[in-house]
């Protein structure tokens, strides 16, 4: 076991009651931990927790724990201030069953060159350029902040990808925080939760929709919208809609599928 597994399953065990579904702890545990265990002192204290929110999986020790279907996550409690939850399901990925929609590709010649990956930057920066967060969510959207870094009441720092703001045709406006992630991650509850609470503190009058995004191939999207909901003080993380897209050069789209998706559109031609 890691270090940082090694001082984490120290915290847990120091707190935990058989039939606890929250677990207090606070940054001092942490280098309490880490002397007791005879570890060098840790100058950067704060990035045991992190590392578990965001990075590798806690000590199976401490997963063994949970209920069946649920899972240990770690979520944020203030400056310093951290708990350990209980989470069914703590993660989740794409359903690569979905049928691909094709969208014509918007990306210029010179950005597929010159980020030709599949890593985070490269997703992010497709999905703007072929304005798929509007395709997917119904919305007029704008990208208004990226790779924000920024603390949040009662959570402590956070991070998000990219926010984007939207309109319907009704004026009703939109928040809409993004999760990017690379082929073979899942997306966590710990980030939509706090995109969630980042956007009521910052963005009040908007309503929040969380988005996530991932490449299943190199042309193809992943886009889900999620949400957390809370049961017997267990917190879920559920899907709202997902749909998988297809980037693909407009002399790949033939007049046949065309033809198909107007007539399941209604085939109507509206005369003037």
């Amino acid at each position: 076991m890691s270090k940082y597994g090694k001082i984490i399953e120290w915290v847990f065990r120091r707190n935990y009651q058989t039939g606890d579904v929250i677990v207090h702890f606070n940054r001092d545990e942490l280098a309490l931990a880490s002397s007791e265990l005879g570890f060098a002192r840790i100058k950067n204290l704060g990035d045991i927790p992190y590392s578990f929110r965001f990075r590798q999986e806690l000590p199976e020790t401490i997963q063994a724990t949970a209920p069946k279907s649920a899972e240990w996550i770690i979520v944020g409690m203030g400056i310093g201030e951290y708990a350990f939850r209980l989470a069914s399901p703590g993660k989740i990925e794409p359903n690569f069953h979905y049928y691909p929609i094709k969208i014509p590709d918007a990306t210029p010649e010179i950005v597929r060159h010159y980020a030709p990956g599949t890593d985070e930057q490269a997703l992010l920066t497709r999905a703007r350029y072929n304005r798929l967060i509007d395709i997917f969510t119904g919305l007029t959207c704008y990208s208004i902040q990226n790779h924000l870094r920024t603390t949040v009441k009662d959570i402590g720092q956070v991070e998000v990808d990219e926010i984007y703001v939207g309109v319907n045709k009704r004026g009703t406006q939109f928040v809409l925080p993004c999760q990017a992630k690379s082929p073979g991650d899942r997306f966590g509850i710990v980030q939509v939760m706090q995109d969630i609470a980042l956007c009521h503190e910052r963005y009040p009058m908007a309503i929040c929709r969380p988005i996530a995004l991932q490449f299943t191939d190199k042309d193809s999207v992943a886009l889900l919208e999620l949400t957390v909901r809370e049961e017997n003080n267990t917190l879920m993380l559920n899907t709202v809609d997902e749909k998988h897209y297809q980037l693909t050069p407009r002399s790949e789209i033939s007049n046949s599928e065309l033809t198909t998706l107007k007539e399941r559109e209604g085939g109507v031609d509206y005369i003037a």
